[in-house]
């Protein structure tokens, strides 16, 4: 715990881990009841990473994520109505329903998904950052991803590209250990995955993922190296997910003695008891927020379930086809 920590900055990092947490057991048990249907990835366990290291960036900046993105989304400011309604697949969503758990975006606040594809988010990133530093932008885009992408050409190409043309942007991988079913070590020869962004002259850095503080502290110092025109800056934020990788894996990799233990390094109950420890937490305080974030869920709940699908002769809006003549 760091002496520089105030009060009110403890307590808001607690409340975005807290909202996060508290939104996936919820869409959890609305998927289990099936209120909420298609795919699911949970963020329980890795919820220091969004919320250590978006509070580092701007309003001008740029977020790009995977479609492990919900606290992203959360941290980043898109109200838990759309986010709950996108869930539901409703006309209110943020994507209007049409992208579900997968594909949030809210570009009022350049957050550019929400992207299904492994390793997907990474050229987009790289040509946010080109755009950027093409039309004379001082922005940072942040582009997020798991271990798994790191098997991608995708990972490697943008690494490349980015480090030739020193373009801003954070690379941010959550590695989690396991790409879906497969842990990291069965997969990668090399399974130093900051040590890869080291082989294309990036900055890099591994920084503990399960401690908010360090997240926040090495995103800020990546931010302000980027900014200033540096180049690209790689962390690699070591983490882990407590739930299966999404609500169809059947959990059969890796053994439950291993995740109990992981559960000692909770991330908020870890941060909870050092502001206890520093005399920054009062039980009032968490009474307080575990009821704010309460109302704030139902709230959304009512939200999504009131509100309407989208009309039927809506459908074919924005969807396009390339019809080739026949000569």
């Amino acid at each position: 715990m760091t002496t520089s920590l105030t009060r009110e900055q403890g307590l808001e990092l607690l409340r975005q881990m807290l909202r996060i947490r508290r939104f996936e057991e919820r869409a959890a048990e609305l998927y289990q009841s099936g209120k909420i249907h298609g795919f699911l990835h949970l963020y329980i366990g890795e919820e220091a990473v969004a919320a250590g290291s978006i509070p580092a960036l701007t309003n001008d900046d740029a977020i790009v994520a995977t479609y492990r993105e919900h606290g992203h989304a959360l941290v980043r400011g898109t109200p838990m109505k759309s986010l709950m309604a996108e869930l539901y697949g409703k006309a209110t969503g943020c994507a209007r329903g049409r992208g579900g758990s997968m594909h949030f975006f809210d570009a009022t606040r350049r957050f550019y998904g929400g992207l299904a594809i492994v390793a997907g988010g990474l050229p987009v990133a790289t040509g946010l950052a080109l755009a950027d530093k093409l039309q004379q932008q001082v922005r940072v885009t942040a582009c997020y991803f798991g271990d798994g992408a790191v098997a991608e050409g995708e990972f490697h190409e943008s690494l490349n590209l980015a480090a030739l043309w020193k373009l801003p942007v954070l690379f941010i991988c959550e590695n989690n250990l396991y790409a879906m079913g497969t842990a990291l070590a069965r997969h990668q020869s090399q399974p130093d995955i900051a040590a890869k962004a080291k082989a294309y002259a990036l900055a890099a850095e591994t920084v503990d993922g399960m401690d908010v503080l360090a997240v926040e502290m090495a995103t800020r110092r990546a931010v302000e190296f980027v900014r200033q025109g540096n180049g690209p800056y790689f962390l690699e934020c070591r983490t882990y997910r407590f739930r299966a990788h999404s609500m169809y894996d059947a959990e059969l990799y890796r053994s439950k003695d291993e995740v109990s233990a992981w559960k000692q390094r909770d991330p908020i109950a870890t941060f909870e008891q050092n502001l206890r420890n520093a005399n920054l937490l009062r039980d009032s305080d968490l009474e307080r927020l575990d009821a704010t974030i309460a109302a704030e869920i139902e709230e959304a709940v009512t939200f999504a379930e009131t509100s309407p699908w989208e009309p039927v002769e809506d459908l074919t809006h924005d969807v396009s086809t390339n019809v080739r003549r026949q000569l």
